[in-house]
């Protein structure tokens, strides 16, 4: 069976997996799996005192992903759990993952913001908005399948 690839989704695909790669080779460098980086990079983000359901709509990891991988670093110092509403827990930075956070996160961040500043804001604005229409069809066209 052939399947009949446009050219520029395969140049697309490829650019993505490139992004896979880097932010892959981020976490490596950092000691940290893929989704220990993606949780800490969300935390950062949006803030201590987050839930798991939060960092699962953020990153699309898996509730069992990011709850094996909280697990993961509360156990190795970065992080601690605490009740919140009902069966909630919050999530909280000790100051081993505010350290972290500060010593490698915060690197990987400002690495994104030069290299989307890098571009002119006319660019950065077609950048998104193409990504963003992609997307949406995208959804689109995969929930006919």
């Amino acid at each position: 069976m052939t399947i009949n690839m446009h050219p520029g989704m395969k140049e697309f695909n490829r650019i993505f997996n490139e992004y896979n790669h880097i932010y892959h080779d981020i976490a490596l460098k950092l000691g940290l799996s893929d989704s220990g980086f993606d949780i800490l990079y969300t935390i950062c983000d949006i803030g201590n005192g987050c839930l798991q359901k939060d960092i699962c709509e953020a990153t699309r990891l898996s509730k069992q992903t990011v709850h094996s991988s909280v697990c993961k670093l509360e156990k190795d110092g970065y992080l601690f759990l605490k009740p919140g509403k009902g069966r909630n827990m919050q999530i909280f930075l000790t100051p081993s993952g505010n350290t972290l956070i500060e010593e490698k996160i915060a690197p990987a961040v400002q690495a994104e913001n030069l290299a989307f500043t890098h571009m002119t804001e006319e660019e950065q604005g077609e950048f998104l908005r193409l990504n963003k229409k992609y997307a949406e069809g995208l959804r689109k066209y995969a929930s006919q399948i």
